[in-house]
């Protein structure tokens, strides 16, 4: 089977078993959506639900969270990974988005991207599920796993989004990124992926390789 087949047949597979997925992730807004997309690196998406529960209900938009020192948001925010350079970059963050945005987040990766704590990924994550801008994002997940299977070659996350951008069509790109994400925890694990019990087993690199 040559390539384009079998990356299609395997987006067609995942696609049927992980329709309709989403962030785990825990959000009314695309403030808090992105808030919660800053605290989840190195870190869980439930020990990140955990923490904003409490953190949302009190502080819900980049207003109310701006007036917060960086000390106080370390106190709501000291369970997760990094905490102390998120804090840092929350405060900053917020102070710039409530006095230029009106508490919204921008519309554009560029704007996202100069946001303090703000990479590609994060960008990325925010755009595609709450502005709707077809884009994939490329975590260490994501790209331990399209790398594993055989949908894209590459040695580094950016070769990786780009690949990925040219193997699924854009219309799939936002979903396809939930579809990874969601096969890598079920299924495709880090250390010991489960192929005897993986759909796509048949069209997988690593498994068909051994």
């Amino acid at each position: 089977m040559k390539k384009k087949e079998r990356i299609s047949k395997i987006l067609e597979i995942l696609e049927e078993t992980y329709r309709d997925t989403t962030t785990a992730l825990n959000f009314q807004t695309p403030f808090q959506l992105l808030v919660s997309t800053m605290l989840a690196a190195q870190s869980t998406d439930v020990r990140v639900n955990i923490v904003t529960k409490d953190f949302f209900a009190q502080y819900p938009d980049a207003k109310s969270m701006a007036r917060l020192s960086v000390d106080e948001i370390i106190e709501w925010i000291k369970t997760v990974g990094l905490y102390k350079t998120k804090a840092k970059n929350l405060a900053a963050t917020c102070k710039i988005l409530s006095e230029k945005y009106g508490d919204d987040i921008p519309d554009t990766r560029d704007e996202l991207v100069r946001l303090p704590g703000v990479g590609r990924k994060t960008a990325n994550v925010v755009l595609s599920i709450a502005k709707g801008v077809p884009a994939i994002a490329v975590d260490t997940h994501v790209f331990r796993l399209s790398n594993r299977i055989g949908l894209a070659k590459a040695k580094d996350v950016l070769k990786t989004e780009e690949q990925l951008m040219r193997n699924i069509p854009k219309e799939k790109w936002s979903e396809a990124h939930h579809w990874l994400i969601w096969h890598g925890r079920k299924i495709c694990k880090a250390r010991k992926p489960l192929c005897g019990e993986c759909p796509i087993r048949d069209y997988c690199d690593f498994a068909i390789k051994g």
